[in-house]
C-alpha cells in the first residue's frame, strides 16, 4: 500500500508536525508513506515538494503571500486566522499523486490547495483521507470558531472581516466549498472528538462520514527523564516546583488565553500554604523582543527549542505543564509532555480531554476560570503522591496515542476505504 500525504509546509506548526509523526509510524508499520508539502524549507530527505524549481518556488511564495496579506487586509484587527482560498495549483497530474493508493490530506491552505483543486482529485478515483487539523474545512474561511456558530448555516455575517454581509467572503467561500464537496468524495478523520462533533454540527460536512484517530507522537524520543537530572540541565534548583508552558505572543492573544494564565497565577501567588518562593515559572518558546507580561513567580524563559531530545528533558524537569488554551484540537504540547511523565493543568475545552484525565494525569479546569486553574496548579503542588500522576501521564499516551496503535488504526481505514472502491 502506497500512501501520500499532502501538506502545506514540512513540519511548520502542529499540522505538519502531526503528518510527519503519522507517516513516521505508517512506514515503522511497514506501509510505503510518503509526505509532499507545497513549500520546503527544511532539509529532511524523506519530505518532496511540489515546488522544486525556482520558477515553482516563486509562484509558491507569491500564493502564500498573496493569501495572507489579502486575508489581512480583509480582516479585522483580530488575533483569529482565515483564509480565502483564491490562490493556489493542480496537483491532479503529479506523478507521486496519481501512483498513490491513497491521498491523505492533512493542511493545505496558503496558497496550496483551493476548494477547484481539491475536487480535481476525484478525477483520479482514489480513496481520500482528509485529516481535520483546524476548522477551516467546514468553515467560510476561519481556522479557529470560538463562539461563532454561522458555520451550521451558511457562513455571512463574519465577525472577523471588516466588510461583513449576508453575501460576505466567508459565505461566498462557503458556496465555492460546497460545491467543490459535492464533486469530491473523501473521508474525514477527526484526531478529537470534539473537532467529530463539530464536523456534524456543521452545513457543509454534517452528513459526512468521520473516523475519530488521535495524532501520535515519538514514545522514543518524548520520554521521561529523572525529573533532578533534568532539573540540572536547565539550571533549576531542584526543590523548586516547576511549572511549564509555552510562548504566550500577547495578553491579548485570545486563542492561547494568556489573560487566564496570569490571572491564575496571581490568584495562586496569593493563597496560604504555598511557598512562593519554592514555585519557579518556565517558559518555552518565547520569541526574542516580544512584550512578555509579568509573572508574579520566578520565571525563566528558555528560548526556541529546535531539537526534540532537549524539549523532553524541559518537559520533564517540569512538575506541571499549564497550557490555558481557549481551543485547541489535540495540541502536540499536551500531549509531548504526558509522553515525558508530566501532568497536564488546562482548561475543559476542544480535545484537551481526550488526553487528559481529571485528577488522573493532569487537571481539567472549569473553561475560562482562572480560579480553577489555580485549584489544578494547588491540587499537584500539594499532592503527596506525585509519582502516580507522572506515571499515569506517559502510561496514557503509550495506551492511546503511541505510534503502533495510530498507525494501526490508520491502516485499518486505508484498507476498509480501498475495498470499497470500484473494481
Amino acid at each position: 500500500m502506497k500512501v501520500v500525504h499532502l501538506n502545506t509546509y514540512d513540519g511548520n506548526g502542529g499540522a505538519g508536525r502531526a503528518c510527519l509523526r503519522l507517516s513516521d509510524a505508517l512506514k515503522a508499520s511497514g506501509i510505503d508513506s510518503k509526505v509532499l508539502v507545497y513549500y520546503k524549507f527544511g532539509q529532511n530527505p524523506d519530505i518532496d515538494t511540489f515546488s522544486k524549481s525556482p520558477i515553482q518556488k516563486g509562484a509558491a511564495v507569491f500564493n502564500i503571500l498573496s493569501e495572507r496579506y489579502y486575508a489581512k487586509w480583509l480582516s479585522k484587527s483580530v488575533k483569529t486566522p482565515f483564509s480565502l482560498q483564491w490562490f493556489g495549483r493542480s496537483i491532479k497530474n503529479h506523478p507521486e499523486v496519481k501512483s498513490a493508493d491513497v491521498i491523505h490530506l492533512h493542511w493545505v491552505n496558503h496558497g496550496f490547495l483551493t476548494p477547484k483543486f481539491l475536487a480535481e482529485l476525484d478525477e483520479l478515483e482514489k480513496p481520500i483521507v482528509w485529516t481535520f487539523h483546524d476548522s477551516n474545512a467546514f468553515t467560510g474561511g476561519c481556522h479557529v470558531r470560538y463562539g461563532c456558530e454561522n458555520f451550521h448555516h451558511q457562513c455571512g455575517n463574519c465577525p472577523i472581516l471588516k466588510f461583513s454581509s449576508d453575501n460576505d467572503i466567508s459565505h461566498k467561500t462557503w458556496l465555492r466549498k460546497q460545491k467543490a464537496y459535492g464533486e469530491l468524495n473523501f473521508h474525514i478523520v477527526s484526531p478529537s472528538n470534539w473537532m467529530a462533533k463539530s464536523v456534524k454540527f456543521s452545513s457543509l460536512l454534517g452528513t459526512r462520514k468521520t473516523t475519530v484517530i488521535p495524532n501520535t507522537i515519538e514514545t522514543k524520543i518524548f520520554k521521561p527523564y529523572v525529573k533532578a537530572e533534568a532539573k540540572r540541565i536547565l539550571k533549576i534548583n531542584p526543590d523548586h516546583f516547576v511549572l511549564m508552558s509555552g510562548f504566550m505572543p500577547s495578553k491579548n492573544d485570545k486563542h492561547k488565553g494568556t489573560p487566564y494564565l496570569i490571572e491564575a497565577l496571581e490568584i495562586l501567588s496569593r493563597r496560604p500554604g504555598l511557598k512562593k518562593e519554592n514555585i519557579e515559572l518556565v517558559i518555552f518558546g518565547n520569541k526574542e523582543n516580544a512584550e512578555m507580561p509579568e509573572f508574579p513567580f520566578k520565571t525563566t524563559f528558555l528560548g526556541t527549542i529546535n531539537k526534540d531530545d532537549h524539549l523532553a528533558k524541559c518537559y520533564s524537569a517540569a512538575d506541571a505543564f499549564i497550557t490555558p488554551s481557549l481551543e485547541d484540537n489535540l495540541p502536540n504540547t499536551v500531549m509531548e509532555s504526558l509522553a515525558c511523565a508530566t501532568p497536564v493543568i488546562a482548561f475543559t475545552t476542544g480535545g484537551i480531554p481526550d488526553m487528559v484525565k481529571h485528577m488522573q494525569n493532569g487537571y481539567l479546569a472549569e473553561y475560562e476560570n482562572a480560579a480553577d486553574l489555580a485549584n489544578g496548579i494547588e491540587w499537584l503542588y500539594h499532592r503527596p503522591n506525585k509519582e502516580e500522576v507522572q506515571k499515569a501521564a506517559r502510561l496514557s499516551i503509550l495506551t492511546d496515542f503511541s505510534e503502533e496503535v495510530i498507525a494501526a488504526e490508520h491502516i485499518h481505514l486505508y484498507e476498509t476505504l480501498i475495498d470499497l472502491q470500484p473494481k
